[in-house]
């Protein structure tokens, strides 16, 4: 192997070490600040780094922001394509699919309160730029779109099954937030077994709507 080869494969992988540490030490900050509170200057300093140094990495906190947001959006996709494998059935995929959304979110709840910006500051119509806000939010889609092909492979118009998919998006993160923050206790309700049963009932109602009854 060429002495340079090898030589720029280390400086990319040291200025991978550096992103990965610049993110951690972002995440920390964001959770503390939130978006609007939290600077580059300050992730600088979390990260062990100068501003000039993460200047290099990262032109703003949206680009960091962004990107954190971007990596739990590809692992989100990749725990679901995971829990799909070897499924065939439309109506177990549609479910698993769901049901793996909201395992994840589930899971990382930090991954659930930086999708919706909710560090510190409330659900408010935050945005990271139109460019990164188009880019994030058709990540998002591909990480849904395995429930709205299942649906539509039941025999769901594209309509009808882009419906089913938000119905499902919201009430898995509605369940979320609530479980999250404690609120769903005073009900004594197991959240899961809402969302399995949410899931459930929305894929009997395709398969009636369409006489396709897979089981």
């Amino acid at each position: 192997m060429p002495a340079n080869s090898s030589s720029a494969k280390r400086r990319s992988a040291v200025n991978e070490l550096k992103r990965d540490i610049i993110l951690e030490a972002a995440r920390r900050v964001f959770e503390e600040e939130g978006l609007e509170g939290a600077s580059l200057r300050a992730i600088a300093k979390a990260a062990g780094y100068t501003p000039a140094a993460l200047y290099f990495h990262f032109d703003s906190k949206e680009a960091v922001y962004a990107e954190l947001l971007s990596r739990s959006l590809d692992n989100l996709k990749q725990e679901t394509e995971r829990a799909l494998n070897q499924i065939s059935s439309p109506a177990e995929k549609l479910h698993t699919a769901a049901m793996a959304f909201f395992h994840y979110y589930r899971d990382n709840p930090g991954d659930l309160d930086l999708g919706f910006y909710l560090f510190r500051g409330g659900m408010k119509p935050h945005g990271l730029g139109k460019e990164r806000d188009t880019m994030l939010n058709q990540q998002l889609q591909k990480g849904l779109q395995p429930i709205t092909d299942a649906a539509m492979a039941l025999g769901a118009t594209e309509s009808c099954a882009r419906e089913m998919t938000v119905s499902l998006f919201a009430h898995a993160t509605g369940l979320l937030l609530l479980a999250h923050t404690g609120r769903i206790r005073i009900f004594g309700v197991n959240v899961e077994a809402m969302m399995s049963d949410f899931a459930s009932t929305l894929t009997k109602k395709i398969e009636k709507e369409n006489g396709n009854v897979d089981h």
